[in-house]
């Protein structure tokens, strides 16, 4: 019944040797008549062409200009005037039914924007009149200049958080109110100085550095601080810790347990409840989005008639008390550019403008995705930059494209930036006429506003999708949601980011290196892993290296290439086959070199040689091949060394070896 372990032995070897010859019959037949061709250089260029042309690819991969080209004086004229404000694009087609919507969706998102605004500016630690100040100004001034049809322009959570965090560190808004408001207008001006800046010369890929997984801790973990702030106003807390972080916060929440107060708890979570219940309804059925939406100011006007009617019996709930009303004082000259603070409000200004920018960018591209229209980056920072600057020159502090209301002027069905300036009209009939109103306002109500505002910023359907789909995303998102939550926000976004360029380094500085084999009776060459029914040539090991060759990754890859050669030769060695005699090196990957992977390719060749290996390059790409061209390594390569697809490599070069004696 058994079979003896010399007849297994042979049968193996058998096995092995039919497949081995399987190999080579496969491969004979569709390289018998393969021709060969020729690896072309690509056509001759002066320095200052390239120059230009790579200047072009970084700055302006959108040709921004080609619109210009054949057009009349009067025509270009009218088309930058129509690249510079969006709305000369749109005003002349505009008519009634687009103003309909455009007012509906306008005076939905304002019943939104006016408990959020006066909520926000709480969350920075502003007077809350600068909140409604800064759901007027930008809105307009974005109408003009902004080129999504759908973005809701106002205060935004992550941004308010982090400049009331990092502000406060330094300068207390109890002790200094003014310096403190100083403080929070200069940071905007910078803010807005920076995201226009980078739009003006097109350095949009900057903000591309805070990858999606980092961005997801981030904002989880800057919800969570900022609804466990929140609970300052819910518990009726009166002496609370201004750290941001989750420990002292949750100290400060039982230490302080004797000031808690059960008619905050009662309004508060009573309203919360009622929040995150129409919050839930809008989500599950979203052509009810108007529920939501109107939810927020319904909260603010109950909670206000049940105080103002309970003002004798309610001491303990705490009150906005009385605002000013009119239009935004100008604030030009409360701009802080010279003193020891300066350096503070820089550092304000820089992170508040990233994540600021990078929200409303987001936001804008993916309702225009929606809707299959284009918004233009560049244009958006300007728009979001200068509209920050004007800003700061009118009481208001850092906005940008909120996600929350852009999503409710959607679903309302805007169709241009009017939405908006029905909005900022909405708010300026508030300003002007209605301040009173928001006296006997309770702040419990707007810490229930900001927590279920702040809730939908947990993902963790999308943590979970990292997970699934990258390990490493998943870590970087663990990392930056830690840290917001036991270091700092503004550490938290430090790593996050740090992070994102740890990622490019690991990916540039160790790139992936294959090992190929042969699709059988095809001239196709595919990753051995990948495809089960890839064949292996005898006395060839194919690579291929799948990223630029940089002195970031050169000695690495010299190092792993190596490698895979002595575990081949032990392979062959192991298995009793064809004596490995040739090393091709697939360049179909490699977009580009320098002279340090000039260098690596030139000892390798001469590594291999002295062990009598032959190193052949296959599809080296147009800048690739004219660099090693100018190199002048290709002479040392000889005329069997640059093939133009791994196959002919494979084909010529067999035939070379059986035309030997």
């Amino acid at each position: 019944m058994g079979v003896s372990s010399n007849r297994v032995e042979d049968l193996a070897c058998n096995n092995g040797c039919n497949m081995k010859n399987q190999s080579e019959i496969q491969m004979a037949m569709p390289v018998a008549a393969m021709e060969i061709h020729k690896v072309q250089l690509p056509p001759e260029r002066t320095t200052m062409q390239k120059l230009r042309h790579r200047l072009s690819e970084i700055f302006f991969p959108d040709d921004p200009l080609h619109r210009f080209k054949n057009q009349t004086c009067l025509m270009k004229l009218l088309l930058a005037l129509q690249y510079l404000f969006p709305i000369f694009q749109w005003a002349p087609l505009y008519n009634l039914s687009l103003l309909r919507s455009d007012i509906i969706s306008g005076l939905t998102i304002a019943s939104l924007a006016i408990p959020q605004g006066i909520s926000y500016a709480k969350l920075a630690n502003l007077p809350p009149i600068i909140g409604l100040y800064s759901s007027f100004v930008p809105p307009l001034i974005y109408s003009l200049l902004g080129s999504s049809r759908h973005i809701g322009v106002g205060p935004v959570s992550i941004a308010s958080l982090v400049m009331g965090s990092m502000l406060s560190e330094t300068v207390s808004y109890v002790q200094d109110p003014i310096l403190y408001l100083k403080m929070a207008f200069t940071a905007t001006f910078f803010a807005g100085l920076f995201q226009s800046s980078l739009g003006i010369l097109r350095l949009g890929f900057v903000i591309d550095f805070l990858s999606k997984a980092t961005l997801v801790g981030f904002m989880a973990g800057a919800a969570i601080i900022v609804s466990l702030q929140q609970l300052k106003g819910l518990l009726g807390i009166v002496h609370f810790t201004t750290k941001m972080q989750i420990v002292p916060v949750l100290i400060s929440v039982f230490k302080q347990r004797h000031e808690w107060s059960w008619q905050n708890l009662l309004l508060g979570f009573s309203f919360l409840l009622f929040l995150l219940t129409t919050r839930h309804i809008s989500l599950k059925k979203p052509k009810l989005f108007w529920v939501s939406a109107a939810a927020p100011l319904t909260s603010v006007i109950l909670s206000t008639v049940l105080v103002f009617f309970l003002r004798n019996k309610t001491h303990k709930i705490a009150i906005i008390g009385a605002l000013p009303k009119g239009l935004n004082p100008p604030s030009s000259n409360m701009l802080y550019f010279n003193g020891p603070y300066l350096a503070l409000a820089l550092k304000t200004g820089l992170v508040t403008g990233i994540l600021s920018l990078t929200e409303g960018i987001a936001v804008g591209r993916t309702f225009a995705a929606l809707k299959n229209y284009q918004v233009d980056g560049n244009k958006e920072m300007m728009a979001i930059g200068l509209m920050n600057i004007a800003g700061s020159c009118s009481s208001c502090y850092v906005t940008t494209g909120s996600f929350s209301r852009s999503a409710v002027n959607f679903n309302a069905g805007a169709q241009t930036a009017v939405s908006n300036i029905i909005m900022a009209s909405a708010v300026l009939v508030t300003l002007l006429f209605l301040m009173p109103l928001f006296h006997y306002t309770p702040n419990v109500v707007l810490a229930a506003i900001i927590i279920t505002a702040v809730v939908g910023l947990i993902d963790y359907q999308a943590a979970y999708k990292l997970w699934k789909v990258d390990k490493l995303d998943f870590l970087a998102c663990l990392c930056s949601f830690f840290g917001v939550l036991f270091i700092s926000v503004p550490l938290g976004l430090g790593i996050a980011v740090g992070i994102s360029v740890f990622k490019i380094l690991l990916n540039v500085s160790r790139p992936n290196t294959l090992v190929l084999g042969n699709i059988p009776g095809t001239p196709i060459f595919h990753n051995l892993n990948q495809y089960r029914e890839a064949l292996r040539i005898p006395s060839f090991l194919i690579l291929a290296v799948e990223s630029p060759i940089y002195f970031a990754n050169s000695t690495y890859l010299q190092e792993r290439i190596l490698r895979w050669v002595r575990e081949e030769e032990e392979r062959v060695k192991a298995n009793d086959e064809s004596a490995l005699k040739c090393i091709i090196l697939d360049m179909t990957a490699v977009t580009a070199i320098d002279t340090s992977g000039i260098d690596t390719l030139c000892e390798l060749r001469k590594v291999l040689d002295k062990r009598s290996l032959q190193l052949v390059l296959a599809n080296p790409v147009g800048n690739v091949m004219e660099k090693l061209h100018h190199s002048n390594i290709l002479d040392s390569f000889g005329l069997k060394g640059v093939y133009l697809t791994v196959g002919e490599a494979v084909a010529d070069i067999s035939s070379s070896w059986k035309a030997q004696p």
